[in-house]
């Protein structure tokens, strides 16, 4: 019997929100806006408090400074009583500032802090990755596990975030993981052609790209054409986008971790992502498995009542 039903590797920083009118530079020097708050934040933390708030047995690993920032994501794992183990990071813990809009959009800040060639060694994460049905590798400073958990029978997921499809250096995630995550942003009207050749490229079993209020785009090994799914309607009014696609590839995957089909998945993805948007800051408010199912049978209601 294996520790963990999941093991992240890497993701752990710090945000800092900065709600803004919009997402532009306004004339003059300065402007007031609402207190500006630091958050425990970053996609390996959100990927990890995500599966923890829905109840599977979930262990965090990565670098953190021995700051003050290091003591808040401490505290905050601690409070929360998630299981995490870390080594201490050079140039302390990374962190980034987000800006974000009245209608809940971001746009993030990342300082980048960690030189390039930090990457967690074996010898800290093996004895966790023989440990876990799945691991999530979040950013290339924990790539090495593929091989190893690809070697030991550990699926694996990765997110690529706003990627364009050209960086050189995503490339070996995209190809590496079985479950592969990515948002349209950056590319809209190549993102098709970027799943598909993901799909045909690695060992990628499914491939999933979120567009906001556009839903999200599939591509599966069984059906390799690309397939759309509509977003869901928030149950509450939207607030902040930080932590809605971890809130997305959580629930996705907590369906997919039981072969459940992917329509169901994509509708666990849908209302998780759709709920992260209705709370302040970056990981603060995560669904749980209680209000995920509660969730879901509400919108397939609302679904079976709209006329077609």
């Amino acid at each position: 019997m294996s520790s963990y039903d999941v093991l992240v590797l890497g993701g752990v920083g710090v945000d800092t929100i900065v709600q803004v009118p919009e997402l532009a530079v306004p004339p003059g020097d300065f402007l007031p806006v609402s207190p500006i708050r630091d958050y425990v934040a970053h996609s390996g933390n959100g990927v990890a408090l995500g599966f923890h708030a829905l109840g599977l047995r979930t262990k965090l690993i990565d670098f953190l400074g021995d700051d003050m920032l290091g003591a808040m994501v401490l505290a905050r794992y601690a409070e929360l009583g998630l299981d995490f183990s870390h080594l201490t990071a050079p140039n302390g813990t990374p962190r980034a500032v987000n800006l974000v809009d009245k209608a809940g959009h971001r746009f993030s800040f990342f300082d980048g802090r960690h030189p390039h060639d930090l990457v967690l060694p074996p010898d800290f994460y093996l004895p966790f990755l023989r440990r876990t049905r799945h691991a999530h590798i979040a950013g290339h400073r924990a790539a090495g596990a593929f091989a190893d958990a690809q070697r030991l029978g550990v699926t694996t997921s990765t997110d690529l975030h706003a990627w364009d499809g050209e960086l050189d250096w995503v490339w070996p995630l995209a190809r590496a993981a079985d479950l592969v995550f990515l948002s349209a942003q950056a590319a809209p009207e190549r993102i098709d052609d970027i799943l598909l050749a993901v799909l045909s490229t690695g060992r990628a079993q499914v491939v999933v790209a979120t567009d906001g209020a556009a839903g999200c785009r599939v591509a599966t090994r069984d059906t390799p054409q690309v397939r759309r799914y509509p977003a869901v309607a928030p149950e509450r009014p939207v607030i902040d986008s930080n932590g809605a696609g971890d809130g997305f590839s959580t629930a996705f995957m907590s369906r997919w971790l039981t072969d459940r089909p992917i329509e169901e998945c994509v509708l666990a993805g849908s209302v998780s992502g759709a709920f992260a948007c209705g709370a302040p800051g970056t990981h603060e408010e995560l669904i749980t498995a209680d209000q995920l199912t509660a969730a879901l049978d509400r919108t397939r209601t609302r679904s079976a009542h709209t006329p077609t």
